[in-house]
């Protein structure tokens, strides 16, 4: 479908445009207009509602909100109502495990006076919130391109085309995508956000920064046994079923109405091509310690997601000219306490105090310098600092060394701020870590029960996914031959295990003698992870937006 065939794409002005309805871009637009009530502010969100693409955990350190919003606890509309009552770690074995005693961890890993629920039902709170202070949502709506000015400013960003079929030209539902223009444009994206991407690309962000690391969350949310529930308890295990050089872990949440949610997050530099993360959750729900809080419970949904893991050493230059990157698409998250949110709702709220003020002088198209020198030296950079070689340390020395070790490391950094090891670098970015299949031991994992473990498609149909079958399919190929020709017989084709929706398959011509392999994209299962953009070791494939309002729809997650 060629440009000159289009008519022109109808524009709308804004102070400021924020890409992505999740709490750091929401907090921004709440911010803007308490600083300023008359801004004009628009948020658009590629999910069908807000919240509907949000998935976390979620113990939510209430840091960000009680600045934010200083009476949300007396809200009757607020979901968060379930306070964090108990705190236990454990290290599992194939068949036991030891709990770790809570006076053994560091202060910050204590979650007491946090709360436990759905991120997905904060954002729709704090979209509300928005909504009332007079912001404008447009949900269903996908930024697919960044708006530059003939001297390279950010100017913001046009939607999508609605109606464009596979084969790229317009369907009789034909809908052009609109320009959305702003003085300020802030991308609050999440992790691995598309547009972030190419911002961080074109003005060379990540120089002089450690690269980016990243892990894959994967979660269920269950309803259980009464007599098991127990609100408030907060759970977190590391080791089995995961070998000692593969970092990552658990979590298993206790919520409201009988409720808990549990998941597994595996970091993403794991070096076994035959690893699948989705079957490493299935097979840690098995565990004996974990199988018997969901005996007799229901599974009521399913997601995955990932994870920005880098911290401290691999944030990117927020600021370029025109806008900033707010959230995880910055890269806020405090990967020990596995808690990013609080992180994202205060670098909203710095971002929208800096767009507010340069815009009261004036100003527009310009860095938000103060945004940018600031964050390090306020409670993000302390949060951050604290932490930043529990990745580095665990990845180069295993689970038995590594975890020990960054502990210690936290401890002295938090009572003393003292440190044994400096910054530590993470190393290679996470598509050059795998092996080849010569070099590993192949996983086996265990057929699911189809009562406390599942399968892919089952999981997908649980999410909610839905996409309009007849578009272009948003996972792009640089070269087609590559799935086959190298990833396959070098590595088995991992994208076929590292996805957690079954998006990915290799069939055979001859499937007896596995001849004649053509690499399939079931592009409909897309649960939007960004897993495939983030760890395909020949940086092949490329996620892109879908037409707006496709993908997952969390109720609750």
């Amino acid at each position: 479908m060629s440009e000159v065939e289009l008519d022109p794409r109808e524009a709308m002005d804004y102070d400021v445009v924020i890409v992505g309805a999740g709490p750091s871009g929401l907090s921004a637009a709440i911010r803007l207009k308490q600083v300023n009530p008359e801004l004009s502010v628009v948020v658009v969100e590629k999910g069908s509602e807000v919240g509907a693409h949000i998935l976390s955990g979620a113990v939510i350190d209430p840091i960000g909100l009680d600045k934010l919003l200083p009476g949300w606890r007396e809200d009757a509309d607020c979901p968060l109502k379930v306070q964090v009552t108990e705190d236990r770690f454990y290290y599992l074995g194939p068949s036991g495990g030891i709990r770790l005693p809570n006076f053994v961890m560091p202060p910050l890993m204590n979650n007491h006076g946090n709360f436990v629920g759905s991120l997905g039902n904060v954002c729709r709170f704090l979209g509300a919130k928005a909504e009332e202070l007079g912001v404008e949502i447009y949900p269903g709506f996908a930024a697919t391109e960044v708006l530059y000015s003939d001297k390279g400013e950010v100017l913001g960003i046009a939607t999508g085309d609605m109606g464009v079929g596979r084969d790229g030209q317009p369907k009789d539902s034909f809908t052009r995508g609109m320009e959305l223009r702003g003085k300020y444009t802030l991308f609050a994206e999440g992790a691995r956000g598309s547009l972030s991407k190419e911002i961080i690309a074109k003005f060379g962000l990540d120089a002089d920064r450690e690269p980016q690391k990243y892990g894959i969350g994967i979660k269920e949310l269950w309803r259980i046994d009464p007599a098991k529930h127990q609100p408030g308890l907060v759970q977190h295990s590391f080791g089995w079923p995961l070998s000692s050089d593969t970092g990552g872990g658990s979590f298993l949440y206790h919520i409201e109405d009988n409720q808990v949610v549990v998941g597994f997050v595996i970091h993403l530099n794991y070096k076994n091509p035959t690893l699948s993360p989705f079957d490493e959750f299935q097979r840690f729900k098995t565990h004996p310690m974990v199988r018997e809080t969901f005996e007799g419970g229901k599974r009521l949904a399913y997601g995955a997601r990932a994870l920005t893991e880098g911290g401290w050493q691999s944030v990117p230059k927020l600021a370029f000219p025109g806008g900033a990157l707010i959230g995880c698409s910055a890269g806020f998250m405090n990967v020990p306490r596995i808690k990013g949110s609080h992180n994202a709702v205060l670098s909203g709220m710095e971002a929208a105090e800096a767009a507010a003020r340069a815009l009261a002088a004036g100003r527009g198209h310009d860095e938000l310098a103060d945004y940018e020198a600031g964050w390090r030296s306020g409670p993000i950079g302390a949060d951050l600092k604290n932490v930043r070689n529990v990745k580095p340390l665990w990845s180069k020395l295993g689970t038995f060394l590594g975890i020990p070790l960054g502990g210690v490391d936290m401890w002295l950094n938090n009572t003393l701020g003292l440190t044994l090891f400096g910054t530590l670098k993470h190393g290679k970015p996470d598509y050059a870590t795998l092996k080849p299949l010569s070099a590993v031991k192949p996983i086996v994992y265990p057929k699911p029960d189809g009562v406390i473990s599942f399968d892919k498609l089952s999981s997908v149909f649980m999410s909610n996914t839905n996409h309009e079958e007849d578009q272009p399919v948003h996972l792009k190929l640089a070269d087609p031959s590559i799935p086959t020709s190298v990833n396959l017989p070098v590595y088995g084709e991992p994208a076929r295990l590292y996805c957690p929706a079954g998006v990915y398959e290799v069939l055979y011509g001859d499937e007896a003698a596995k001849k004649d392999p053509r690499f399939v994209i079931n592009a409909q299962n897309c649960v939007h992870c960004k897993t495939c953009d983030i760890k395909d070791p020949a940086q092949n494939i490329t996620w892109t937006t879908p037409e707006g309002g496709g993908g997952p729809n969390y109720p609750n997650m």
